[in-house]
């Protein structure tokens, strides 16, 4: 099966429009190696290239799955891509942490060594796991950047910026250290249109976009008693501050998806009409996910009205203690 190419910024790496995300092959409580290996083969076989993993996702247990990927099908072009976690390991970070905290020179050498250990080879693109546009002039972590760049460790450099902080990030851009950005962008959350978008079309940054099915809720199954096991971050995301409010409005915009569609596909073909995003990392720890996005895939952009309808959904959000 083929997939869409589309290029990330200045990286010039081609990129299947449909990445994958490891996040839940490493640090999801039920996460199964067996069944993840056999995603990401599907994957790759279908057309995807761009994986994406991070340090923290299971303690470097998604890099190695990367890593092992890569081995396996050393002559396809897969764009290999993780994250360095912030040196207190706190998620999400806050403008009152110094650099030095969060992302000091050694503490950001050591990790891209071990991420670069695990895939076998350079890093293709490395992302800092959070970040704070009060940095952005900061010489230490430009010339670390710059140094990792010169030694061949990483090719491209990027941001993952924090939950619902599109413009946390502009700054960074501008200094021209930064190569490609993660945000979340999704049909409620597409607050990133406003000024994040323009500014990577203007200096060609590649856009990943992360979180398209709203940590599931997008997926359209959760219900008002949906809940998750205590040690699962998602129980936290989805308690009583949030749950009741995603479903209300996840009900409200099944009305707006067309006969012979998902709402799934709604979701992710949403973001696929966006030419501004490179490529969109969804979740897919099983087959059927796999199946399900490569399919969405082929569809393509949605129809100019059905997007024009689903604008009307969207939903500004501040973050808040239990969205870390």
């Amino acid at each position: 099966m083929s997939m869409k190419q589309r290029v990330l910024g200045k990286t010039g790496f081609s990129v299947g429009e449909i990445g994958h995300g490891l996040w839940g092959m490493g640090g999801w409580t039920d996460a199964d190696d067996k069944i993840s290996h056999i995603a990401l083969r599907l994957s790759v076989e279908g057309g995807c290239s761009f994986f994406d993993s991070a340090f923290a996702y299971g303690n470097g247990h998604s890099d190695r799955l990367a890593g092992e990927l890569a081995r396996e099908y050393p002559h396809r072009p897969l764009v290999l891509a993780s994250k360095i976690p912030p040196a207190n390991w706190k998620w999400p970070s806050s403008p009152t942490m110094p650099l030095s905290e969060v992302f000091p020179r050694s503490h950001v050498l050591e990790y891209a060594e071990r991420i670069q250990r695990s895939f076998g080879r350079a890093i293709d693109l490395l992302q800092f796991h959070v970040w704070e546009d009060v940095w952005a002039h900061e010489a230490e972590w430009q010339d670390t950047i710059a140094e990792l760049k010169a030694k061949g460790v990483i090719k491209a450099f990027g941001l993952s910026v924090n939950r619902w902080q599109p413009e946390n990030g502009i700054a960074a851009i501008e200094t021209g250290f930064v190569d490609a950005v993660q945000v979340i962008y999704n049909v409620f959350d597409q607050a990133p249109e406003d000024s994040l978008f323009p500014v990577c079309r203007a200096r060609n940054i590649g856009v990943i976009a992360r979180v398209p099915f709203d940590e599931g809720s997008l997926g359209g199954k959760m219900t008002a008693s949906t809940r998750f096991p205590k040690d699962d971050w998602r129980s936290r995301y989805f308690g009583p501050e949030n749950l009741p409010q995603t479903i209300a409005r996840v009900e409200a915009l099944k009305k707006a998806v067309p006969k012979g569609m998902s709402l799934p596909e709604v979701a992710l073909r949403f973001i696929l009409s966006e030419p501004t995003v490179s490529t969109v990392i969804a979740g897919m720890r099983a087959s059927e996910h796999v199946r399900a996005n490569l399919a969405a895939s082929k569809k393509g952009p949605l129809p100019a009205d059905l997007v024009a309808k689903l604008r009307a959904h969207r939903w500004d959000r501040k973050p808040a203690a239990w969205s870390d």
